[in-house]
């Protein structure tokens, strides 16, 4: 039988390939960047994408303050939370978010789409946001990704 053989590679620490990358958020949509943004943190986009291993790129996410959101999200999509105690719940608006720091509302964005987890955990530790156009990661050499060409 003359059968050619297949094997199915599994990414680990060793053989990952990780890249930094940088991602433009001017006029870009929260909800939209924020998904391709957890594609390239998770490596999905890679050949060898391996869903237990962090096989994905550090992404350095540039201009958040430029995000879009339709409609009047800004102050009426309301974010619940609970500390524990009676009459604990507290809400916050993304506007809120964005007031406190330039990075909280893509991490909570960000985190709601990655997996529940320890690895999820780990994965958002790759995310780095900056308000404006500079950042301190240049001696990593990042490559730009234009996250309209990505599906």
């Amino acid at each position: 039988m003359n059968t050619l053989s297949f094997r199915t590679i599994s990414a680990n620490k060793a053989t990952v390939n990780k890249q930094w990358v940088v991602v433009d958020a001017t006029e870009q949509r929260l909800g939209r960047i924020g998904s391709k943004v957890a594609k390239l943190l998770r490596g999905k986009y890679k050949p060898n994408f391996t869903p237990h291993v962090d096989c994905g790129d550090n992404v350095i996410i540039i201009n958040a303050d430029k995000v879009v959101l339709t409609g009047n999200k800004w102050d009426g999509r309301i974010y619940k939370r609970y500390t524990g105690y009676p009459g604990g719940q507290k809400t916050y608006t993304p506007a809120d978010l964005q007031s406190k720091g330039e990075d909280r509302l893509f991490r909570k964005v960000v985190k709601g789409m990655l997996p529940k987890n320890k690895l999820g955990a780990k994965l958002l530790g790759n995310l780095y946001v900056y308000a404006g156009s500079e950042h301190k990661h240049q001696g990593q050499q990042p490559k730009f990704v234009d996250v309209n060409l990505l599906k």
